[in-house]
């Protein structure tokens, strides 16, 4: 077990998820400044000891749905569309002005399926990480709900950054969710289900257990969401963590080498294709 915590230590190339759940308060849906600023001075941490870092952050529906004074979570697409468009530049914003404070430049992109789906604007999208990474820039990434249709969505965060971390050769993705990580059963309904902190193999057992369920009222990802994500990069050949976003400081536990969360280490497949994961 050690053997493969003391491996993350020694990881270049980093994605870190967060939920929307883990940036909003629960009790009023405004987004959580203490936390982003914690999150914010981890991340900037994290690229000064010499890492690559890329945000993958969920929000702009929940954060749109606030400032439109939503009474519920949009439902139709068109809802969502707009809530998304509402809140990615609020959230992009306050990203903004919280990094600035660090001194650290952080880029906007926005992806959708067909992104990657397009042979062409998948080589572009994998060329522009590539240069901000060299240019010591961070790049904040979200789908871009406000032009996908039902067909070309990824459906959540979870994947999305799998894909991310399967197009530009990441080595470790770090998913920061309402949960400490992976159990047996939903911990939230079973007070018997057992925690997993180390998955080695994906089987169907393991997918059985994956409840598509999240405790959130502002997320879309459940645990089936995070074993499909587990699969994507780890097969990509890159490890994977899942843990409590309510202490972003797990990030840096986790790149330590400490016993953080549901680690599920990389098996890279050398016919990996990136257009049969997004099916």
């Amino acid at each position: 077990m050690d053997s493969f915590r003391e491996k993350l230590k020694d990881k270049k190339k980093i994605i870190v998820k967060i939920g929307s759940s883990s940036l909003t308060h629960p009790e009023t849906g405004n987004l959580n400044l203490s936390k982003m600023e914690k999150l914010v001075r981890v991340l900037c941490d994290l690229k000064n000891s010499g890492k690559d870092v890329i945000l993958v952050s969920s929000g702009a529906i929940a954060v749109g749905k606030k400032s439109l004074e939503l009474a519920e979570r949009p439902k139709s697409l068109a809802q969502k569309q707009a809530c998304a468009a509402v809140g990615q530049g609020f959230l992009i914003m306050t990203y903004q002005k919280i990094f600035a404070e660090y001194n650290q430049r952080i880029a906007q992109i926005l992806i959708t399926k067909y992104t990657m789906i397009n042979e062409v604007s998948r080589v572009n999208a994998e060329n522009t990480f590539d240069e901000l990474l060299g240019m010591g820039v961070i790049p904040v990434v979200n789908e871009n709900d406000t032009i996908s249709t039902d067909e070309i969505q990824f459906g959540d965060n979870d994947k999305l950054s799998a894909i991310v971390a399967a197009l530009i050769g990441a080595d470790l993705l770090i998913l920061l969710s309402d949960i400490d990580g992976m159990y047996t059963d939903d911990p939230n309904t079973n007070p018997d289900a057992k925690f997993i902190d180390l998955v080695t193999n994906i089987d169907e057992n393991l997918v059985s257990m994956g409840k598509g369920s999240s405790a959130s009222n502002v997320g879309t990802g459940g645990m089936s969401a995070k074993i499909m994500a587990a699969r994507i990069a780890t097969k990509a050949g890159a490890d994977m963590v899942i843990a409590n976003g309510n202490d972003v400081g797990n990030i840096l536990r986790i790149v330590n080498g400490e016993n953080v969360g549901t680690l599920f280490t990389q098996h890279k497949m050398s016919d990996f294709d990136i257009i049969r994961a997004l099916k």
